[in-house]
């Protein structure tokens, strides 16, 4: 299954080869040309029809995780974070080290062991460590290296009422939506741009869309969701089950409300579950994507996921489906002449 083996392969911010090896297979039989820039884009067009628009569809390969920042003298690893985490779902979190992906566990002070305070507060990064189960620093530096990359050991999981269990889903999702929407013919042309180093900046969008200048963008997302015990409605973002989510507001973007409210009305008059995401802080590759140049005109619809940036994050399937369905709607939806600039 494709959202299983994406989710399931490792990608970290700079260290993408391992998704991008997977959806290279997977695009070539659908797309006309394909490139992979210098900080390791993939730009995959296929083409259209004369007269209409150049779309860039983004969805971004890296994953939060972290990077091996040193080795002390008992054999333990101590890291740093290469993304956003939330340091209190660190500790005791099976992770893979490295590219021959060394299992280890990152651990901490026994809780036996804590003064008052310490078990009061949050551990900080600073306070943990990875353990590989080895006897010594030589025993370690056999197996890892400075700058490692560190991912979570999670596999993708189906359960439920149609959801899925699975690390990274902020952006597989998203990748494994555009693969799939690649597969159909459409009048526009579309620049599919599998980016990199998302989530440490949004600086492989920064880079594939002034190479590519499209006349209008779209980007597939992760995003928050977190209609769960204990939160009040107005902080739940988005609502698992209640279909894609379309961007107003978030850090980085206001969005067109003329191209959200077009995105949203196709989805309802076809009769597919849709919803706006209620503008909070956060963002996406859109954040760049719509400043380059002149400024491209940019709609971000994204999967809401629960526990994002986290080892265990969870989706609906029917949301995930919605997705392609909204964007395939749009896509057909565009015509002849529109957004066009000369």
């Amino acid at each position: 299954m494709l959202l299983k083996r994406l989710t399931e392969a490792c990608g970290m911010p700079g260290g993408e080869s391992e998704v991008r090896e997977i959806i290279l297979e997977e695009i070539k039989p659908y797309v006309d040309d394909i490139k992979v820039d210098v900080l390791g884009n993939i730009i995959a067009t296929k083409n259209g029809k004369p007269g209409y628009p150049k779309v860039m569809i983004a969805a971004h390969m890296d994953e939060v995780g972290l990077m091996v920042k040193s080795i002390d003298e008992g054999g333990f690893i101590k890291f740093a974070q290469a993304g956003g985490l939330d340091e209190r779902i660190l500790v005791s979190k099976p992770v893979l080290v490295g590219k021959n992906k060394i299992q280890g566990v990152i651990g901490a002070k026994a809780i036996h062991l804590q003064e008052k305070d310490e078990r009061e507060t949050p551990l900080k990064t600073k306070q943990l460590y990875i353990d590989i189960g080895a006897k010594s620093k030589e025993d370690t530096e056999k197996l890892v290296k400075l700058g490692d990359y560190v991912a979570f050991d999670s596999d993708y999981v189906e359960f439920g009422n149609n959801l899925v269990k699975a690390k990274a889903l902020d952006d597989r999702a998203g990748c494994a939506a555009l693969i799939e929407i690649l597969k159909h013919d459409y009048n526009v042309t579309i620049v599919a741009a599998f980016t990199v180093q998302e989530e440490i900046g949004l600086r492989g969008a920064t880079v594939a869309a002034y190479n590519i200048n499209p006349d209008i963008a779209l980007v597939l997302e992760g995003t928050l969701c977190s209609d769960v015990s204990n939160v009040p409605e107005q902080s739940h973002i988005t609502r698992m089950g209640a279909g894609p989510a379309i961007s107003l507001m978030d850090s980085r973007t206001i969005f067109p409300k003329n191209l959200a409210k077009r995105i949203y009305d196709l989805a309802v008059k076809n009769g597919v579950k849709v919803q706006y995401r209620t503008p909070s802080p956060g963002g996406n590759d859109a954040g760049a994507i719509h400043t380059i140049r002149e400024g491209v005109p940019c709609a971000a619809i994204s999967v809401p996921c629960r526990y994002i940036h986290s080892p265990a994050s969870v989706m609906s399937k029917d949301d995930y489906e919605g997705l392609k369905k909204v964007v395939k709607l749009f896509l057909e939806d565009i015509k002849e002449g529109e957004y066009i600039r000369d």
